[in-house]
């Protein structure tokens, strides 16, 4: 119990830092006034995003630990795949 405890509050803390991330990032954009250096940070976004969703997703499957089922860890983490390969395309 004390692990999905900790394992949530580092989710949290992830979310957080992710979410001010964002929030700088589009205030800098706006301060910027020039459309390609705002192009420049929001590529730079586009890398933290994913890692954010991978880590915090490892986090949650990690702390349920045996509650989860195999198919069911394997769905989620096929689900991020699919994610991950859709941003890629054009």
């Amino acid at each position: 119990m004390v692990y999905v405890a900790s394992a949530l509050l580092y989710m949290v803390l992830l979310r957080l830092v992710s979410g001010s991330i964002e929030i700088t990032i589009a205030g800098l954009m706006y301060k910027s006034h020039d459309l390609e250096k705002a192009l420049t940070l929001n590529s730079m976004l586009a890398l933290v995003g994913p890692c954010i969703l991978i880590i915090t997703t490892g986090l949650g499957v990690a702390g349920l630990g045996d509650k989860i089922s195999f198919q069911k860890m394997f769905c989620l983490f096929g689900g991020i795949l699919l994610i991950l390969l859709s941003l890629k395309m054009k």
